[in-house]
């Protein structure tokens, strides 16, 4: 059976390794080993110019995107000023996966968006994001801080496409302090017990869903799976 390639986007930071610090283009292992896991074979997509014909380059040797985890998008993209606890945003990543989202779009590519993947659709779909969650949930469950993941548990939409990947109520780990506020075109579909939109996804038949956790850094597959299966 042929692995479909899956885009991953990636990182653009400074970073050090060896005797090497200087720009590099990254991405946790975590995602390309869940591709591989999955069935497919895992492609790392660094911002590249001119962002929109670049995507539509990608775009058109994929099977399959995945809009990865990462710093804030700058809150200039869904017309709001920077709240004070918003202070990293990388303005060539966001251009460039507006870009991946726009060809993405136009392909009919089954996507899936991973905490700030999951906030770019929606930032990319017209919606817009709060920029501090525990101005609205009052505590830090959904960042603990550092390199540490909240546990928190999920209630899924029943009869929705996330209920048939994972089922009713799992538990996810959650590293954002950032969260979905509008989301034209999409319909929530997963929560946390404080209320926090957790999920989104497209009506229709091609697979496009976003998570605001990282099934990535856990044992769980499904999300990877069922994307790896739509890109077959």
């Amino acid at each position: 059976m042929t692995r479909p390639l899956i885009g991953l986007s990636s990182y653009r930071e400074q970073a050090r390794w060896g005797v090497w610090e200087t720009s590099a283009d990254l991405l946790p292992s975590d995602y390309a080993l869940a591709i591989e896991a999955a069935g497919g074979t895992p492609v790392l997509l660094p911002p590249s110019l001119p962002y929109d014909d670049a995507a539509a380059a990608v775009v058109a040797r994929l099977d399959g995107l995945v809009i990865t985890g990462g710093a804030d998008v700058q809150p200039d993209r869904y017309g709001e000023p920077a709240h004070e606890k918003t202070v990293v945003w990388h303005e060539q990543r966001d251009a460039w996966e507006l870009a991946l989202l726009d060809a993405a779009d136009q392909r009919g590519l089954p996507t899936l968006g991973v905490c700030r993947g999951m906030q770019v659709m929606a930032v990319h779909a017209g919606g817009s994001l709060e920029q501090h969650v525990p101005d609205v949930v009052e505590h830090e469950g959904h960042n603990p801080g550092g390199d540490a993941y909240g546990d928190i548990q999920v209630r899924i939409e029943p009869g929705s496409r996330l209920a048939g990947i994972l089922g009713e109520a799992p538990i996810v780990a959650c590293h954002h302090h950032q969260s979905v506020s509008k989301h034209p075109g999409f319909t929530g579909v997963a929560w946390a017990a404080d209320g926090l939109l957790e999920a989104i996804e497209a009506p229709g038949e091609r697979l496009v869903v976003g998570v605001q956790w990282h099934p990535e850094v856990t044992d769980e597959r499904g999300l990877f799976r069922a994307l790896v299966e739509a890109a077959l």
